[in-house]
């Protein structure tokens, strides 16, 4: 766990006001008709000329600015141009900047067309989660109480929640400790202290939990097909409270 004196999180929150910004204006390019590989150079060329760098390309040999998933991809869809946007589509676009070395990760979900009923009450549900985990945060709690959160939130709501994959921390690195899982997992965890920065992201499933990655070794689908949502946002724990870096004012 690295703990970020005030400079280090002003660059995260300049870096994530940016990303937000741009996840606001990509919204209008998010349509029925447009591939994926579109959507990423866009939104890279907007990272760039915002003085962003993209975290996402080279790392582990990965070659896109953007991870693109549709309705079934949980996470760590790989942009395409055989990827073709049509209605009822699910999206949830997951990029990580970095501004002067130090990284905001960011997820936001849109709908191509006519939204899918389900689509749009696992989006609301996933949000709802996120935004109560976010609210429970401050120094002093077990970050098992913000996995138990979000746990609670999807499963009353009737959906299940990934294990494979779970929030971390944040920083100079894409991926630092401590994980951030969105279910509660054995033992009591870590206690939160300011100047922690996390990246915090429910991932949810229509029906079962249980994952399968494909081919690429990237791309992770639902096991049964059913679809899956995803939303995320950078915070700092502040000294009475949570500052989200990945939001606008």
């Amino acid at each position: 766990m690295i703990i970020k004196n005030k400079a280090a999180i002003a660059k995260m929150r300049t870096a994530g006001h940016l990303l937000a910004q741009i996840m606001v204006e990509i919204g209008d390019s998010v349509q029925e008709g447009v591939n994926t590989l579109y959507l990423d150079e866009i939104i890279e060329k907007r990272m760039r000329a915002a003085g962003l760098r993209p975290e996402c390309k080279g790392y582990a040999g990965y070659q896109f600015a953007t991870c693109i998933s549709l309705n079934d991809i949980i996470v760590h869809g790989v942009p395409s141009k055989e990827v073709i946007l049509k209605s009822g589509d699910f999206v949830k676009i997951d990029v990580v900047g970095s501004y002067k070395n130090y990284c905001a990760d960011i997820t936001r979900y849109f709908f191509v067309g006519q939204p899918n009923p389900v689509a749009q009450r696992m989006a609301s549900v996933a949000q709802r989660a996120l935004d109560s985990a976010i609210n429970k945060i401050a120094p002093g709690i077990r970050l098992s109480e913000i996995s138990l959160q979000i746990q609670q939130v999807v499963e009353q709501a009737g959906f299940g929640v990934v294990r494979d994959f779970a929030g971390h921390g944040i920083g100079r690195a894409l991926h630092e400790d401590p994980s951030v899982p969105n279910y509660v997992m054995p033992g009591i965890g870590p206690v939160l202290v300011e100047g922690m920065t996390l990246a915090i992201e429910p991932m949810i499933t229509e029906r079962s939990y249980q994952v399968r990655v494909m081919t690429d070794g990237w791309t992770a689908k639902t096991i049964d097909g059913g679809l899956a949502a995803h939303v995320e946002d950078t915070i700092a724990v502040t000294a009475d409270g949570v500052e989200i870096l990945t939001r606008l004012p």
